[in-house]
């Protein structure tokens, strides 16, 4: 990301032609670490709930009507 700084900033010759491709580069950088790091470790923790959830709950369901019989 820093390496395409001074090209987004516009320093150096023909820089400004190249400024919004290395904006661009930076902004997809910049979400795909967002979604690395934060979005697929919460999803995957909130899934992992939900199905030790789910689990739980069948487990529970057998042992009653075991239990009836």
């Amino acid at each position: 990301m820093l390496g395409v700084l001074p090209t987004a900033i516009g320093v150096g010759p023909g820089s400004e032609s190249r400024a919004p491709m290395a904006i661009a580069v930076i902004g997809g950088l910049f979400v795909s670490t967002l979604l690395t790091l934060f979005v697929v470790p919460v999803a995957y923790t909130l899934l992992d709930d939900l199905g030790r959830l789910f689990k739980r709950q069948s487990c529970a369901e057998q042992n009653s009507s075991a239990g009836s019989e």
